[in-house]
């Protein structure tokens, strides 16, 4: 694993010296103690409003190591059914059992995106991990992908976009990312 600064590894501290957005997910993620009700199964905030890349429908992603889906699934029930919109479904992505909760509370959805897997190796971290280098190296990357964003294009198919990577955006973004040692 790359040893630069890594966001998501440094909690969620940064976000409340960040933009507006950055400042009210900090509030709703303390005043909801996820992350604290979920430490067993090392919660990380990824995606695009760590990265100050988010547009006015980004989620609050926060990814989890889970092995035991029946704990997990009673554990979640028990602390977030009760808020709006929620809504639990399992399935495999790429071969790996994952579970996803979504849920929306003090103006944020949450997405709480679980599988068997240590967050650091699973491909939401890695893609953020990869698109703070890209930002770093040439910050005109980033109005170039919140030009695309806006348009309704996913974050990994804007970076590919701008990259002039073809095929999987998904797989594109990790291959790129190991090829410049960035994870």
């Amino acid at each position: 694993m790359n040893t630069r600064r890594i966001l998501s590894l440094q909690g969620i501290n940064y976000l409340k010296n960040g933009s507006a957005t950055q400042k009210q997910a900090y509030k709703a993620i303390i005043e909801l103690n996820i992350m604290n009700d979920l430490s067993g199964y090392n919660p990380v905030l990824c995606g695009t409003i760590p990265l100050n890349i988010n547009t006015s429908t980004s989620d609050l992603d926060i990814i989890l190591e889970v092995h035991d889906f029946n704990s997990f699934e009673i554990e979640v029930q028990s602390l977030y059914s009760d808020y709006k919109s929620y809504s639990m479904k399992n399935y495999e992505v790429r071969g790996t059992p994952t579970y996803k909760v979504n849920f929306v509370c003090k103006g944020f959805e949450f997405e709480l995106f679980a599988q068997p897997v240590p967050v650091h190796n699973q491909h939401a971290y890695q893609h953020m991990i990869i698109e703070e280098n890209i930002i770093k190296q040439n910050p005109r990357v980033k109005g170039e992908v919140l030009r695309l964003k806006e348009q309704g294009v996913k974050t990994e198919p804007a970076f590919c976009k701008v990259l002039g990577l073809k095929g999987d955006p998904y797989q594109g973004l990790i291959e790129y990312g190991k090829k410049n040692n960035m994870i």
